[in-house]
């Protein structure tokens, strides 16, 4: 029988929560004990997911949780949801698979700049152009952790670590640039340090239609401590919000930033570290989630309502 998916399901809107269902609390998000080091930024990023998924009551059967390799990537076993701790780098393929064979659920990747970056940086930049639909959040911290110090693609020029003793000559990698050329249609910065901010960049990235990626940046206080001091107004440093156009006609506005304009999101990128947190980008562009299905309907349509192993069986006799 043909698989029939309901259209709320392909155009999805932003997530409600649902009357008279079992609140979705804390207790029931909570798995194992979390094993990073005491200090670790990644705590702050797992009791804001546990909040923000609270404040939106998804229905707890429809949550998936994807990790890679790390330390950050261990997040799948803190959280009592579906979900896999997959190979490294591989685990936006792997829920890209997942979004599309089930757009009713919602699925969430984990991850640090290692697996995200480095080793996984080729996924990252087609799940980007693509559009699938997830919500990616990054948890970088310019050092791979996991390995005792190493030298990660965030790293900044000058960084001693045991792979490069003398410092770094590599230049690092600019995510949000990245992410931008590559036609990720939400793209947003926030501070492990600030739950508050990350709770609204959280918030946004759910509530988005489309391949959503929060990076925070996330101390690791064994091996690069202090390394966001920088961008950590109680620390001396200076947490720069992105002010977003209100479109409210006012000479202020002018000076806000357009989340829909890719040129100034550049600009924005552009800025030195630590720059500026916030939402640097956002556009509607259709999924591939909303593409794919349309695709599937109209092929089904044109064999007469055929079922799937029709579909296939057609697909196979067009490529003999």
């Amino acid at each position: 029988m043909p698989i029939t998916l309901p259209l709320h399901a392909v155009n999805r809107p932003a997530p409600e929560a649902i009357p008279n269902r079992e609140k979705l609390t804390k207790k029931a998000l909570s798995a194992d004990h979390p094993t990073w080091c005491p200090g670790c930024g990644d705590f702050a990023v797992l009791a804001t997911f546990y909040k923000v998924l609270e404040k939106k009551n998804l229905p707890h059967e429809q949550i998936v949780t994807i990790a890679g390799i790390g330390c950050s990537s261990r997040f799948p076993y803190f959280v009592n949801t579906y979900g896999t701790h997959f190979i490294h780098g591989r685990a936006i393929p792997y829920a890209t698979g997942i979004s599309l064979a089930r757009p009713d659920l919602r699925v969430f990747v984990f991850g640090g700049d290692g697996d995200g970056y480095s080793i996984g940086g080729n996924h990252l930049d087609h799940g980007a152009r693509k559009n699938v639909r997830l919500c990616y959040i990054i948890m970088d911290n310019f050092v791979y952790g996991l390995t005792k110090k190493q030298t990660s693609p965030t790293s900044p020029i000058g960084f001693k670590s045991k792979t490069d003793p003398a410092g770094s000559i590599d230049h690092p990698i600019n995510p949000i640039k990245k992410l931008i050329a590559n036609g990720a249609t939400f793209i947003a910065r926030t501070h492990a340090a600030f739950p508050a901010h990350m709770s609204q960049m959280f918030e946004r990235a759910m509530d988005h239609d489309g391949f959503a990626v929060v990076e925070v940046l996330s101390e690791c206080v064994e091996f690069y401590e202090g390394a966001f001091d920088a961008a950590n107004s109680r620390k001396g440093g200076q947490f720069n919000l992105i002010e977003e156009k209100k479109w409210d006609g006012t000479p202020e506005d002018e000076k806000r930033h357009d989340v829909t304009d890719e040129i100034a999101a550049y600009k924005l990128a552009h800025l030195p570290f630590p720059g500026v947190f916030g939402v640097f980008y956002e556009s509607d562009r259709p999924t591939k989630n909303a593409l794919e299905y349309k695709w599937i309907e109209t092929t089904r349509e044109k064999l007469g309502a055929a079922s799937d192993l029709d579909l296939l069986k057609a697909t196979f006799n067009r490529m003999k």
